[in-house]
């Protein structure tokens, strides 16, 4: 089967904006004590720099869904039992889930104690990967109808009060519920992504991999009706107020910041207008790719073609730069805190919104030549298994 490249094109996209969103968590001046999306506080340019990487999170799951079903697909072309796809997909989950709590947590706070594990989306993406080697033996319309399910149906579950056993709140929160465990003064850890809710959106990228089997034209045209529809359902709900969205939007001092509030959505978990806005449009950018070539094209796939190499490395060299920010502004290793929850950012670091910029930029361009050497070793080297979880 030939590989789509509108795929690696839309993952690239969205590799290149989320390293946007860490380089301003990490050194942008407010980033410690202002929430950039809290319209008492923010600018519309600090709102929407923080808003568009709201499209990575939901699109990484997707094509996480839709590329495991080419990949099954491939190996039933290729004459494969299909229990040694459903096997690759076991296997790639648990090695996401091992990586996320040893490589990925130490790029995140550089803290050889691990006083903190933050479950983010590679979370999400093995653990949506384990659930999905059990579920994919079932017909693929029925893999996408659970994911329906989930996606319209789990903001039903906001109304469910916290456990107070804790045993009961945790397995909760791993499920279904972002919350925050400070277990012990020396250990924390935080769910940011609950399982399910992104599990439903991997199950529909799942079945969308059904559609990404048409002809080029075919499916150009579907994926456009379908992020169309999805659109418009999201501006139909978010205008009703009524469901799809714990924060309803209101209006407010002008019609920019009212407009502001209408796409401010819920991320943790994944509200319902949050799947159908960020989605939607994934959907409609990958239509509108369908076909074309060009540079920018080609740049992109360089990054999408690698992807968990580019979020390993991105986070380490965007935690580098923090460091280095640090030290360029007089600060000295014995003024680095430590502890739970700490980036280990002084207080009194931090760069501007166009600094911000302007580091992200120069990382994107760092990390193009080690994505492509890479990209190419792993297509040389089929032999070597583990190049395939990494």
């Amino acid at each position: 089967m030939k590989r789509i490249t509108s795929i690696d094109v839309a993952r690239g996209l969205v590799m290149v904006i989320m390293a946007l969103d860490h380089v301003r968590d990490l050194l942008h001046t407010p980033a410690l004590t202002q929430n950039p999306t809290d319209l008492t506080t923010t600018t519309p340019a600090l709102f929407m720099t923080r808003w568009v990487t709201h499209l990575c999170a939901p699109t990484f799951v997707f094509l996480s869904g839709t590329s495991a079903y080419l990949s099954l697909r491939k190996q039933m072309t290729a004459n494969q039992p299909g229990a040694v796809g459903r096997q690759f997909l076991l296997k790639r989950g648990l090695v996401l889930i091992l990586l996320e709590l040893t490589i990925i947590n130490f790029a995140f706070w550089f803290d050889i104690h691990f006083q903190t594990i933050m479950l983010q989306v590679i979370y999400a993406i093995g653990g949506g990967l384990v659930l999905l080697s059990l579920l994919s033996k079932l017909p693929v319309k029925w893999v996408g109808v659970i994911g329906l399910v989930i996606v319209f149906g789990h903001n039903l579950l906001q109304g469910v009060p916290a456990f107070s056993d804790p045993a009961a709140r945790l397995g909760w929160s791993l499920l279904f519920r972002t919350e925050l465990f400070a277990v012990s003064p020396a250990f924390t850890l935080l769910v940011g992504y609950p399982l399910v809710p992104w599990l439903g959106i991997m199950l529909t990228g799942f079945a969308c991999g059904r559609l990404m089997e048409r002809p080029s034209g075919e499916r150009k045209l579907l994926l456009l009706r379908i992020g169309l529809v999805a659109l418009s359902l999201f501006i139909l709900l978010r205008f009703l107020n009524r469901y799809g969205d714990p924060a309803p939007w209101s209006p407010q001092k002008n019609g920019l910041f009212s407009l502001l509030s209408f796409i401010n959505l819920t991320k943790y978990p994944p509200s319902l207008l949050y799947d159908l806005l960020m989605l939607g449009l994934m959907l409609v950018f990958l239509a509108g790719i369908e076909g074309v070539t060009n540079t920018v094209t080609r740049w992109l796939t360089v990054y999408g073609t690698v992807p968990m190499f580019y979020y390993i490395l991105h986070w380490y060299l965007v935690h580098l730069s923090m460091l280095a920010m640090s030290f360029l502004q007089g600060y000295s290793w014995a003024d680095i805190p430590t502890g739970p929850l700490n980036f280990g950012r002084p207080a009194g670091a931090g760069i501007s919104l166009p600094g911000v910029y302007a580091v992200w930029f120069g990382l994107v361009l760092l990390l193009y030549p080690a994505c492509t050497w890479y990209g190419r070793y792993k297509v040389q080297h089929p032999e070597i298994g583990w190049l395939r979880y990494v």
